[in-house]
């Protein structure tokens, strides 16, 4: 288990071995092939932030050899607002005075009308974490509905056990992602105080049970600016090397979503910078050149301009957080607020004038048979 291989990690040892990185340490490992976890400490260090330009150079060259010069695209389709978990930092708190709202089954089909009219060929499914609102059953006849229309699915709801993963799978879901919000055992208790979600070991471990339940894609991430991003960062990409070596089959992504403002009011205590950002998006390429990277429209449109060509593989675009969001069917409430709000032709004018080319589809269920 993963769990394991971190526990030999403690995050003090980690932040101490990070801080206390020099300009040697960094030159040594930057062109190196990172055979060993201790590597990653100085591509997150204060002594990297010197050589940002020279990492997105080389961040730049990688992902080409691996992705070309292309950008996938998807959108987040919201089945339902409705949570049990009272995370501090998030708009779907239940203690939040907020407007709720679970589509149904049709009014789900209804919305994907809407993306698919848009282009959009690859979506990703996304709910509170309340399994009364959307039980299992429920995500497996929508991904059934949906199967036929777009060529890949993704869910981003509560973790599961291996058998509904499965049951996830075969029903035409090919993609999970769920994030630990941060590695930090001490701040992620005191940011989820209460819910299923409180339990760290658990939602850990969820996405080794996804890739044993066979998941063709799965993506991690931490929520930026909980905790000190350097050190997260360093156990995302312990996490990623993990995951593809022990789910190898499966292609392991990583997304960076930094705090947004929300009904939750949540004031990061630890603010990450565009600078920061760019850090680490470019030391997880330098580290790993296959992962896929995802950047949401949590970020600002300049920023997206911007960092798109040092190691993003896919974005999201005009993109909706609260249910019903692309056919107005209600007022619900959204998750956070979207900095990047241009509609999805924008985005793809821009990927292109950027010598870039936007993807609709880049998967065929064909493919397996």
């Amino acid at each position: 288990m993963f769990e394991e291989l971190m526990n030999r990690y403690p995050w003090d040892m980690v932040e101490d071995k990070i801080y206390s990185s020099t300009d040697r340490d960094f030159k040594a490992v930057l062109y190196s092939d990172f055979k060993s976890p201790e590597d990653f400490f100085p591509m997150f260090s204060p002594a990297a932030d010197r050589y940002l330009e020279e990492m997105a150079i080389l961040s730049n060259r990688n992902t080409i050899m691996r992705f070309g010069k292309t950008i996938q695209l998807y959108a987040p389709l919201y089945i339902s607002n409705e949570c049990v978990n009272s995370c501090v930092y998030c708009g779907f708190n239940i203690k939040n005075k907020i407007k709720r709202l679970t589509l149904s089954p049709d009014l789900v089909v209804k919305e994907s009308e809407i993306l698919y009219q848009k282009g959009f060929r690859h979506i990703l499914l996304v709910t509170g974490e309340h399994r009364g609102a959307v039980p299992v059953s429920m995500l497996c006849e929508i991904a059934k509905r949906l199967h036929n229309k777009f060529s890949s699915i993704s869910i981003e709801v509560y973790p599961m056990d291996e058998e509904e993963y499965s049951s996830m799978v075969r029903s035409g879901i090919d993609g999970l992602a769920l994030y630990q919000e941060t590695y930090n055992r001490k701040r992620y208790s005191d940011i989820h105080p209460a819910g299923k979600k409180r339990d760290f070991s658990w939602r850990l471990a969820a996405v080794e049970r996804g890739g044993a339940a066979g998941f063709r894609k799965i993506g991690i991430g931490a929520l930026l600016g909980i905790s000190d991003w350097r050190v997260d960062g360093f156990f995302l990409a312990l996490h990623a090397s993990y995951l593809m070596k022990r789910y190898w089959k499966s292609h392991i992504q990583i997304s960076f979503p930094r705090l947004r403002g929300s009904e939750a009011g949540y004031v990061p205590p630890i603010p990450v910078s565009d600078k920061d950002l760019t850090h680490l998006i470019c030391a997880m390429r330098i580290i790993h050149h296959d992962l896929g990277l995802v950047m949401s429209t949590r970020e600002s449109a300049s920023y997206r301009n911007n960092i798109m060509p040092l190691g993003i593989t896919m974005m999201s675009a005009g993109s909706k957080t609260e249910p019903g969001g692309y056919s107005k069917i209600n007022n619900a409430d959204g998750q956070f607020r979207i900095e990047d709000t241009r509609p999805p032709d924008r985005v793809v004018d821009m990927i292109r004038q950027k010598g870039f080319d936007p993807v609709w589809k880049d998967w065929d269920r064909d493919f397996l048979a």
